[in-house]
């Protein structure tokens, strides 16, 4: 669907500044889903990672903010503090570069509410992008003005729709006006998902740049298989033979996510990593270090897979293979951003090719195992 965002209707200031990031032509999910918008109507997007969610919904909020009232007018829920960073940079990049004066102010758990509270006074921003608990506990405290708010955006819906954790966001929507529009993104709805979204509107126009979850086809997927106590020295060669630009690490556990990190930075690699445990200023240092480029290694539990938008990133490894294909397709998300082609690498025993087979089947992908020989990584004949 070869449209551009003058067919879409955007006004001339999102679409300069679109041009100000180098984006000149709309991807599939924002020529599907920015005139739905633009018209209120409810929404549900799916689409793969890296495939321009986050700007099919912004764009429409910037237009439709009313920038002369110093009003809250659209909520931007997202389940991870480096997603809601992500979007918060986003707004405030498009308001500079299409020269509008959309404001928006982060909100999440684990900082102070008192200055959070102090600084909805001081800059009665346009856009909260928050986590779900800590603005339903500012709504309930009333320093979130919840009927003047027009649009609800839900990004990794699935994640947010969670059956612990949908009544949250269920409250949240109860305490805004009936006429409020609704909007939920994600790369992956399942069922559960996708039936709470149903019930909280009245009529929704579900939007599939897909005919189902699907990776994106700039993905080249491979495995390699090793003994579990050779894991490490076969991720060092790895690293060593493919010399990726950037190149994220996933491991479950979090002291064996350190314990590798460690390794990796004794062995002279440019390693950080992150995990959940981790305090929000930690994790968001090592991720600007990571996106900077002073570390092109990022070890990683699965907190970072959701979101997180580096387009350098060349590489994904997992050293520990998700139960659910869905969490696999968000990993390996992480790369190929927009245009660009990635790599996504299991390594694991001759145990894990259950997974494999799963994500195969799941995804209708094709994994090729390899080795490596010869300081290279090369097929298995």
């Amino acid at each position: 669907m070869n449209m551009s965002f003058n067919e879409l209707n955007l006004n001339s200031n999102i679409i300069e500044g679109l041009k100000l990031q180098g984006i000149t032509s709309p991807t599939e999910v924002q020529s599907l889903t920015i005139p739905k918008a633009l018209e209120n109507l409810d929404i549900i997007a799916e689409s793969h990672t890296g495939s321009g969610k986050t700007l099919a919904y912004i764009c429409p909020i910037f237009q439709k903010i009313n920038t002369e009232k110093k009003e809250m007018q659209a909520i931007i829920l997202a389940p991870t503090h480096e997603l809601v960073m992500q979007i918060d940079a986003q707004i405030k990049l498009l308001a500079k570069n299409s020269n509008m004066n959309v404001t928006s102010l982060t909100i999440m758990g684990e900082s102070n509410i008192e200055k959070q509270i102090k600084k909805l006074k001081e800059i009665k921003p346009h856009i909260i992008v928050g986590s779900a608990g800590r603005v339903l506990d500012l709504i309930k405290k009333k320093k979130i003005s919840a009927h003047t708010i027009k649009t609800i955006v839900m990004d990794e819906a699935d994640s947010l729709l969670a059956k612990n954790k949908s009544t949250i966001i269920k409250d949240i929507i109860k305490a805004t006006m009936r006429d409020r529009q609704l909007m939920f993104f994600s790369a992956s709805m399942n069922n559960t998902a996708l039936e709470i979204s149903k019930s909280l509107v009245k009529e929704v126009h579900i939007v599939k740049s897909e005919s189902k979850s699907v990776l994106n086809p700039n993905i080249s997927h491979m495995f390699i298989t090793c003994e579990f106590r050779d894991r490490f020295e076969t991720l060092r060669k790895l690293l060593a033979a493919e010399n990726p630009e950037r190149a994220i690490v996933f491991i479950n556990n979090s002291t064996e996510l350190q314990n590798i990190n460690e390794k990796l930075d004794y062995h002279k690699v440019k390693s950080t990593a992150i995990f959940g445990n981790a305090s929000k200023e930690q994790r968001q240092r090592s991720i600007e270090a990571f996106r900077n480029g002073k570390f092109n290694v990022l070890v990683s539990s699965d907190v970072s897979a959701r979101g997180l938008d580096i387009p350098e990133v060349t590489h994904i490894i997992s050293m520990d293979f998700p139960e659910n294909p869905d969490e696999y397709l968000h990993r390996a998300g992480r790369t190929a951003r927009g245009n660009l082609s990635g790599s996504s690498i299991c390594i694991g025993t001759r145990r894990d090719l259950e997974s494999i087979k799963s994500y195969q089947k799941a995804f209708k992908i094709k994994f090729n195992e390899m080795k490596l020989y010869g300081g290279n990584l090369i097929p298995v004949k």
